[in-house]
């Protein structure tokens, strides 16, 4: 168990506070650069794409357990085959409406969906974040995020489909699975870890989808932090072990990972098909178009990524 005091030593080290100036927003998406962009264009050699999200609908993982009022997507319908006109021969229009949770599937944390001791990255006062939403570090933010992402199959690496609940993904483990993979984390990259977790939500299985979960522990931020990593992603709901192995502190990774490195981290990806290609012909790098939708103001992102290879 790690002390509050080891903690804080840890932050310090990781933090990239004015590190792109007093009033930067964006954090480790600055690593990407035009030539970061120009670059991962090699990654595509065989033009398969995969989607790495899930569907959208009220089957999803959010039950309102652990984050009190978080709900699946719930769409209904505004009009249905409805006349634009008197006449029979006029148009028939449908729409729907949606109302959701900006984490309720697939999704980025925006750097403003955290805080500690009452400030976000960079310095930002945490009540940057008021009834009207995020007035600083919103989604919004991060802008376009296409890079080369990088698959970290560690389920695959410990030889199993699924890690078992509360694996926790160190560093240590980080780096071997990089090293046994023979592709190195580049600046700019944003790098995806599977676990397997999510076979638990396409198999209908929720509950044990949710908890307990492999996991990333606490040092596993200073392996993106010395990779320069832009953002990294995972497979599971929470990025990281609960309950934490640091004292007092539920959230460790969220505090290194978005309060002082600023990098966004993405969760409840689904990564089991790109994962099963790139085993094949152990090809672990791709175009990853990353996006998250632009609503104002957000403290998180929903997110259809694309990879490409």
């Amino acid at each position: 168990m790690l002390s509050v005091a080891e903690f804080d030593t840890l932050a310090e080290q990781v933090s990239n506070w004015k590190r792109w100036g007093a009033d930067d927003e964006r954090g480790t998406l600055n690593f990407i650069t035009a030539e970061v962009v120009r670059k991962a264009t090699a990654s595509v050699v065989t033009g398969e794409s995969f989607s790495l999200s899930m569907s959208l609908s009220l089957d999803g993982p959010q039950n309102g357990i652990g984050v009190p009022g978080r709900i699946n997507p719930v769409r209904t319908m505004l009009a249905i085959n409805t006349l634009m006109g008197d006449s029979p021969d006029s148009v028939a229009y449908s729409d729907d409406i949606v109302v959701t949770p900006t984490q309720a599937a697939t999704h980025w944390d925006a750097l403003s969906h955290c805080s500690h001791r009452g400030v976000m990255y960079n310095g930002v006062p945490a009540d940057a974040v008021d009834a009207s939403g995020a007035t600083r570090l919103g989604i919004e933010a991060a802008g376009t995020v296409v890079s080369r992402g990088i698959l970290l199959d560690v389920a695959r690496h410990q030889g199993v489909d699924v890690l078992p609940g509360r694996f926790p993904v160190t560093r240590a483990v980080l780096e071997a699975v990089e090293e046994a993979q023979g592709t190195p984390v580049e600046e700019g990259d944003i790098v995806l870890v599977r676990t397997g977790q999510v076979t638990h939500f396409l198999a209908a299985d929720v509950p044990s989808y949710r908890r307990p979960v492999p996991a990333l522990d606490y040092d596993a931020p200073l392996f993106f932090h010395e990779r320069r990593a832009a953002a990294a992603a995972i497979d599971n709901m929470p990025m990281e072990l609960l309950p934490s192995n640091v004292e007092d502190v539920m959230l460790p990774v969220h505090v290194l990972c978005l309060v002082m490195m600023g990098m966004i981290q993405g969760q409840n990806w689904v990564l089991e098909d790109l994962a099963a290609a790139c085993a094949r012909d152990r090809r672990y790098t791709f175009l990853l178009n990353a996006t998250p939708e632009r609503f104002l103001r957000s403290t998180g992102g929903l997110v259809n990524p694309v990879a490409i290879r």
